[in-house]
């Protein structure tokens, strides 16, 4: 363990919620591994969504595994989770193991590059189990993710790298968005996994 690396105790919110970044927890090499197998081995489908009414396909890509054929709607537009493959299995227990918490789903999206990326939202659906945490493992190419205080606008940022961790938990989803922004430099592609709890 890097002793003067990330403190997963450290909560990077002054208020109302957690967010935890435990660093690179799976190293390079095993990380650029991980990325070409996950490239390879998902079942990526373009992401959907319904804006003002029209229905838009996105750039990024997303698939949607679990424990059972659960339903997941955000966007507007519903999924149902594919079963788990050996590899998501492997990771969901590293990251259970290094969270202290179970989940039964992970929701994958595929940035190609920093043209893609992700507008501010909360993970607050319905079908999502109340305040239970949700850990965030990347792979690929470094990026920013930003969360803004709903009623103080406040921001915090933080850059996401290969083979990290970073945990939101508490009332979080309640209080906090988060996004990924666009960028011009970054050109390789990053696969980001979040490990979640249906109800």
């Amino acid at each position: 363990m890097n002793l003067f690396g990330p403190d997963p105790t450290h909560n990077l919110l002054p208020c109302d919620g957690i967010a935890s970044y435990f660093g690179s927890v799976i190293a390079a090499p095993q990380a650029d591994r991980q990325l070409d197998e996950l490239l390879r081995n998902t079942a990526w489908k373009n992401d959907e969504a319904i804006i003002f009414g029209k229905h838009i396909v996105t750039n990024r890509k997303s698939a949607w595994y679990g424990d059972a054929a659960y339903s997941y709607t955000y966007s507007k537009i519903t999924r149902t989770a594919l079963p788990w493959t050996p590899e998501l299995v492997q990771l969901k227990q590293l990251v259970e193991s290094l969270t202290e918490s179970p989940y039964n789903s992970c929701l994958l999206n595929l940035y190609h590059d920093g043209n893609d990326g992700m507008g501010w939202h909360s993970d607050n659906e319905p079908e999502l189990a109340p305040n239970a945490p949700i850990a965030s493992l990347s792979f690929g190419a470094e990026r920013k993710f930003s969360l803004k205080h709903k009623v103080s606008g406040e921001t915090i940022s933080i850059m996401l790298e290969s083979g990290s961790l970073l945990l939101m938990k508490g009332t979080i989803q309640t209080h906090w968005l988060h996004s990924v922004p666009k960028t011009k430099k970054v050109m390789q592609p990053r696969v980001n996994l979040t490990f979640r709890k249906m109800r």
